[in-house]
């Protein structure tokens, strides 16, 4: 099952995605594609229904983030090896955690600002896991009965601002506009293996990311089980679990980053594509 939400910013109602590629709207039957909505009794309540009785949507309505009410947008740093590679640092002997303000979610489809005094902001197609049943102290073999399901994240990124103007990370991730989430929220009985998945990112056209999630060095079961450790993994969580090589900071010979006017297409396995225009700040 693919559940979103549509509608304009800050009004967005939840639906879904039926067989035939229309998007059909849940209003009336959830409230939102958020908290308990997430939990797997309510799921298997919406993969029941029958989504011919469900009023159409337009094609062309605006896409909002497939989660509402995000509690903590949780990413992983490093965490595959070539990428790693790519940018000169050595492979984490832990996941390396920050997180990303939520106030950076936007819809997959809405425009990317470079905020002002920006002169490297970057592209990360990256494997979203949604939390559905709280996850706290859970071992690795059942982590995966704790997510709802998986999105594609674009997990922009400011890089002078992440590395060179000290601190924490979470200065260059959290910019607004800086966290393009869905187009839906897929199950996991849609999936399949979370370790098996295409993911690629193009700007203008041009490839400049292409990996799979095989390669990450700390796969979503791990990740899952390892952050349940340090605190409960809430209902609607959202934990972005890092991005294959080809960021604009680590191209050859010098770095290239992102300008206004340019647009990124981002797409990964069974999860759909995001398109995004990106602006400059006014």
């Amino acid at each position: 099952m693919k559940l979103l939400r549509h509608g304009p910013v800050g009004q967005e109602k939840p639906g879904l995605l039926d067989a035939e590629g229309t998007i059909r709207d849940l209003s009336g039957v959830v409230d939102d594609i958020a908290g308990a909505t997430l939990l797997p009794a309510e799921i298997e309540r919406l993969k029941a229904l029958d989504t011919s009785t469900l009023n159409a949507v337009p094609a062309d309505s605006r896409l909002g983030a497939c989660v509402g009410g995000i509690g903590k947008f949780l990413c992983i740093g490093l965490n595959y090896s070539d990428h790693a590679a790519e940018t000169g640092a050595k492979v984490p002997k832990e996941p390396i955690l920050f997180g990303k303000a939520t106030s950076a979610i936007v819809g997959p489809n809405d425009d990317v600002i470079i905020p002002r005094n920006s002169v490297k902001t970057d592209w990360e197609v990256e494997l979203g896991v949604v939390i559905g049943s709280p996850a706290k102290y859970v071992s690795e073999a059942d982590a995966l009965n704790h997510v709802a399901g998986y999105c594609v994240i674009n997990d922009v990124s400011e890089r002078e601002f992440q590395v060179e103007r000290s601190g924490q990370w979470i200065k260059g991730k959290s910019c607004d506009t800086f966290g393009p989430t869905g187009p839906w929220l897929v199950t996991p009985d849609e999936v399949g293996d979370p370790q098996s998945l295409d993911m690629w990112l193009d700007v203008d056209g041009k490839r400049m990311q292409t990996g799979n999630t095989k390669t990450m060095v700390y796969g979503v079961a791990h990740l899952v089980s390892y952050l349940s450790q340090f605190f409960t993994l809430h209902t609607g969580d959202v934990i972005s679990t890092g991005t294959p090589p080809g960021v604009g900071m680590g191209m050859k010979p010098e770095p290239v980053y992102l300008q206004a006017g340019q647009t990124m297409t981002l797409g990964i396995q069974h999860l759909g594509t995001q398109t995004q225009h990106v602006k400059a700040d006014s």
